[in-house]
């Protein structure tokens, strides 16, 4: 018989005793949800489905689907009884009761008038629900850009960091070398404080853009998704000025909405005036009388109906006011229209030399400065190394690379927000993406 010792049994029990522990506690703990990955295209779509503003606009729309419902329905009809008595005249014998139903009829084709007013307010309406979504989307664009541009001077400045400690770390063995003095490497000391400094100023400034962009998404607190994009962009422009601004007066929404405002203006005159013919109301009544006679004191009773045709006489009023009102909201929308149309030209035209300066700048980033920068700084640390040149030309140097580097992320956010901005003057896609 062999003899099992008895702290193996004791580990096996306890090993069997732990496993459903382990199995419970597997089965009961929550399953990480996978973390959504957003690009710009989906930001934009996300924002301009559940961003809160232009939700509650949305609701609006039912203002203008009553606005046509109200204007297409007919007036009600007027129920009018009246009855009398001759008991308080000492004629209790007498009496009289009349049912009258009255209905008003629309003439010249009001109805259809106020229905085409109606139908101009949600033509508007939704030209006005276009524009809110034209500058959401540029708001966004560049809230992201913000960001990625936010997030790109996070990894620069990490970089900052990370030269600053190489050189702590070159100062620190030359002084135990005997070859500098201690101030050097204080100096190194600062610096590598400094860039650590920096950076947190960035941490907090990348923060802020985040919850901008998420606000304008008008996402749920619990949801932080990653946002992915870059500032490097293939994409070039193709058309020239003279093409956009007719871009612009062809699908910018709030030219469409000045014209359906000018339209609604029209056919505003056109009721207006049609207000001046007095509508016509027809009744039919039926009435009962009871009578007594003064001779022999019999009753006699008779039943009449009637019919009653009432029009008011347009002597005084014929809606002058009202026509006045209407010609004047129609010449209003049409100054707004003409002065916006030249507004809107000279928008794209700044939007478009804009585009064309970040350009430039950018060009001249990649083509003159990036490329002998790094070099540059290569040289200037191993000069420092054989002790050729001394600890400030390095931090200027170091102090050089981040802010030419940083520069050029400047550069590159101002080419998209640039962009951003002309395609959004525009109201269209104008360099073929997304």
């Amino acid at each position: 018989m062999e003899v099992i010792p008895l702290g193996t049994t004791i580990f096996t029990k306890g090993v069997w005793l732990l496993v459903p522990g382990i199995l419970c506690i597997l089965m009961s703990a929550p399953v990480r949800a996978e973390v959504q990955t957003l690009s710009l295209p989906q930001i934009i779509e996300y924002s301009l489905q559940n961003n809160g503003d232009l939700k509650s606009f949305r609701e609006e729309k039912g203002i203008r689907d009553a606005g046509k419902m109200k204007a297409g329905l007919l007036p009600n009809p007027t129920l009018e009884f009246d009855g009398g008595t001759g008991t308080m005249t000492g004629n209790s014998s007498e009496r009289s009761l009349s049912l009258e139903v009255s209905q008003e009829f629309l003439l010249a084709g009001k109805r259809g008038k106020r229905l085409a007013i109606a139908e101009g307010e949600l033509e508007m309406y939704f030209w006005q629900l276009a524009e809110k979504e034209r500058l959401l989307a540029g708001e966004t664009k560049s809230a992201f850009y913000e960001l990625i541009v936010a997030e790109k001077r996070l990894a620069l400045s990490e970089d900052f960091i990370s030269l600053n400690r190489t050189l702590f770390q070159v100062t620190r063995e030359r002084l135990e070398a005997g070859e500098i003095p201690e101030l050097e490497m204080n100096l190194a000391k600062v610096e590598l404080a400094r860039s650590a400094g920096k950076k947190l100023a960035i941490e907090k400034d990348l923060r802020q853009k985040r919850t901008k962009l998420l606000h304008l998404m008008g996402l749920p607190l619990d949801e932080d998704p990653v946002l992915t994009g870059n500032l490097e962009s293939a994409r070039s422009l193709t058309k020239d000025l003279a093409h956009l601004q007719r871009l612009a007066q062809e699908s910018r929404p709030d030219i469409k909405t000045l014209e359906a405002e000018k339209s609604k203006g029209v056919a505003e005159i056109i009721l207006a005036r049609t207000e001046g013919i007095p509508n016509l109301t027809a009744g039919l009544s039926v009435k009962h009388d009871i009578t007594s006679s003064v001779v022999d004191g019999t009753n006699d009773s008779s039943n009449i109906i009637g019919l009653k045709l009432s029009m008011p006489i347009p002597l005084f009023d014929h809606n002058q006011a009202g026509v006045l009102e209407a010609q004047s909201k129609r010449n209003s929308a049409e100054t707004r229209l003409s002065a916006a149309t030249k507004a809107i030209e000279r928008e794209v035209e700044t939007a478009y030399a804009g585009f064309v300066n970040a350009e430039s700048t950018l060009a001249m980033y990649r083509t003159d400065i990036l490329p002998q920068l790094k070099e540059n700084l290569k040289l200037t640390q191993e000069a420092y190394r054989l002790g050729e040149v001394g600890i400030l030309t390095v931090i200027e140097e170091q102090k050089k690379y981040f802010e030419v580097n940083d520069g050029y992320l400047t550069a590159l956010y101002d080419r998209q927000t640039a962009l951003s901005k002309l395609e959004t003057s525009v109201a269209t896609d104008i360099t073929g993406g997304v």
